[in-house]
């Protein structure tokens, strides 16, 4: 099993996982279960549409009142929201937050040696969201591994 330690001066985007679990008493039921399940999950998507070795591209789909699986980056990264929408994040230390997006919203993120965000956003609004995430693989940590099932599927290929 994978462990975690943290780092010793964290930077501004490094959010630790709570070890109390009064810290997510407010969580809707079975919310704690999918983080500590998908801990060191590398999916921050819904569908890998390209990787070198350089960057993975992101999309991440949320209809109405869906939620993504927990998931860890560990490495700089962008997004960029597509349209307009509120959601909801689930972050490891117990904090819940509500925010509004808009269209072409875009963030960065760094993650120094040892650091990560885990976390899970869900669409609370009445829109679908939309959201391309750029990560880029040459950071300071090891990219984490994600499965090929989240990988694009091109129409028309033979490849599995």
């Amino acid at each position: 099993m994978t462990t975690q330690t943290e780092p010793a001066n964290p930077g501004p985007n490094h959010i630790p996982t709570a070890s109390d679990p009064s810290a997510f008493a407010n969580w809707p039921n079975g919310l704690y279960e999918d983080m500590k399940a998908n801990e060191f999950s590398g999916v921050v998507g819904s569908t890998l549409v390209s990787e070198t070795d350089k960057v993975r591209v992101w999309h991440l789909r949320l209809p109405p009142g869906k939620r993504c699986p927990f998931h860890r980056h560990v490495n700089p990264y962008f997004w960029t929201a597509h349209n307009a929408g509120k959601a909801r994040g689930f972050f490891s230390s117990g904090t819940i937050k509500d925010v509004e997006h808009y269209a072409g919203e875009t963030k960065h993120f760094f993650y120094g040696a040892g650091e990560y965000m885990l976390h899970s956003v869900q669409n609370i609004g009445d829109t679908e969201l939309l959201f391309t995430t750029v990560e880029f693989l040459d950071g300071p940590n090891t990219p984490l591994d994600v499965p090929d099932a989240v990988r694009l599927k091109i129409p028309g290929s033979t490849a599995a």
